[in-house]
């Protein structure tokens, strides 16, 4: 009960210097980076839950299955994209943009290098796989849907790679202009795509035509950011310094753990369905997706802080370091308590409301999967933290031990399941996402600690 007064007053005074716009010092540029980070978050899942139920409804579990399936696997494939790429712009960024921008301009000159020849590899290898994929692995009918990927693939991880650039001067505005455009876009183009596709085109076509209309979607976004970075660049005026020997060394060994990091990254958020959909049909991958993408949506809005805090974090050491960050977990920890008991309960209505009685049996799965509405904020808040003190070997341990770990317990389960029904086996996938979520939530509090 202590706990749960202090927070709500430190609300209400958070609240008001939200409304007298006092953002002075390190606890009102926090607030401020929040409350853009809270309105493009807001826009960005409430945006995609409506665009969700639109497509789902229109497509059905069938269809949405395959759909996801596609898009799951475009994803997937984008592994070797990052490496590390995003966090470490951002963490070098954050520290040299303000003293020195030559240096920062530097550091992004030399990142976009890498990241535009590892998007071009990962694309690459989507092409090559796309065949293999489609006919032998899935036997599902969505390979131009993965040739489409080779598109949009690049279009979403330049998106995401722009957003250090203002992240790192506490600028939330145009990626909050930038979300804004993309949903409304997907919310308007593509469902008039699936009407206009739906009952003419085969299957393999209409998910072609709908990737490639999404592509454009987020390309209009990306258009924004680029404009914006044009006019408002942090460090147009300064010439590039190139880095020195021991900068590319300290740059290097920052991000080699976030190599491992990424690809056990990819591998721990998509494996469960990229599994799913060898074994079971496609109505039930839409099924599970429809409910672990209600409560990643869910869990990701209670998590809003933890990446507009990362400048902050960046920039902070010792007690106000650590007064900063038990704020933040003991306000995340109370708010995804609530949110996943809320959820629980209402499961039922939840699943019939938004999607329709087609989609029922989610049911299940989404009452299994409300687990990590508690997980996954404080997971993300730990992560940031760590990321924001270079302590990026800690993470990487763990995630990789998760990940192998995510990988047996879904090959284990599913099979177990799949004993029974596919609806059991989907259970088994829910079942291995929860314990190696919690594992790897468990370790980050313990090394923490130590």
């Amino acid at each position: 009960m202590n706990i749960i007064k202090k927070e709500i007053n430190e609300t209400k005074e958070i609240l008001t210097r939200i409304k007298n716009k006092n953002f002075l010092g390190n606890e009102g540029r926090a607030i401020k980076n929040s409350s853009w980070q809270i309105a493009t978050t807001l826009i960005a899942k409430i945006g995609s839950l409506i665009f969700t139920i639109i497509i789902a409804r229109l497509m059905l579990p069938e269809l949405y299955g395959l759909y996801g399936l596609a898009l799951s696997t475009i994803l997937f494939m984008g592994i070797f994209s990052d490496l590390g790429i995003n966090s470490a712009l951002t963490t070098f960024l954050s520290k040299t943009i303000d003293k020195t921008p030559a240096k920062a301009k530097g550091y992004f000159h030399l990142l976009t290098k890498y990241k535009i020849i590892l998007t071009i590899i990962s694309s690459l290898i989507l092409l090559l796989l796309a065949d293999w994929l489609s006919g032998s692995f899935y036997n599902k009918p969505i390979y131009y849907a993965l040739l489409a990927g080779a598109i949009y693939l690049p279009v979403v991880i330049f998106i995401a790679y722009l957003g250090p650039v203002f992240i790192s001067k506490n600028n939330f505005r145009p990626q909050f202009v930038s979300e804004i455009i993309i949903q409304i876009s997907k919310i308007t183009i593509i469902p008039l795509t699936i009407i206009y596709f739906l009952k003419t085109t085969p299957t393999e076509f209409y998910l072609l035509g709908i990737l490639i209309a999404l592509s454009i979607c987020y390309a209009l976004g990306g258009i924004y950011l680029l404009i914006a970075l044009k006019l408002k660049h942090p460090f147009k005026q300064a010439k590039a310094k190139e880095l020195t020997k021991k900068e590319k060394k300290e740059l290097f060994h920052f991000t080699i753990p976030l190599t491992a990091t990424a690809l056990s990254g990819v591998f721990f958020g998509y494996i469960d369905q990229v599994m799913l959909g060898h074994y079971v049909q496609s109505q039930f991958i839409g099924f599970y997706q429809v409910a672990f993408n209600l409560t990643a949506s869910a869990s990701a809005i209670i998590a809003f802080s933890s990446l507009a805090l990362f400048p902050i974090f960046a920039r902070l050491k010792g007690k106000s370091l650590e007064r900063g960050f038990r704020k933040t977990r003991n306000i995340t920890l109370l708010i995804s308590i609530l949110a996943a008991i809320l959820t629980f309960l209402i499961a039922p209505h939840i699943i019939n409301i938004i999607y329709g009685s087609e989609y029922a049996t989610a049911t299940t799965y989404l009452r299994i999967l409300t687990a990590i509405l508690i997980s996954f904020p404080l997971t993300s808040l730990y992560t940031t933290y760590y990321t924001s003190q270079q302590k990026t070997k800690i993470i990487a341990i763990l995630l990789i031990s998760s990940t192998i770990l995510n990988i047996i317990l879904n090959f284990i389960l599913i099979n177990i399941g799949l004993q029974y029904s596919m609806f059991h086996a989907v259970i088994g996938a829910c079942v291995a996402t929860i314990i190696s979520r919690y594992i790897y939530l468990a370790g980050l509090i313990l090394w923490r600690r130590k």
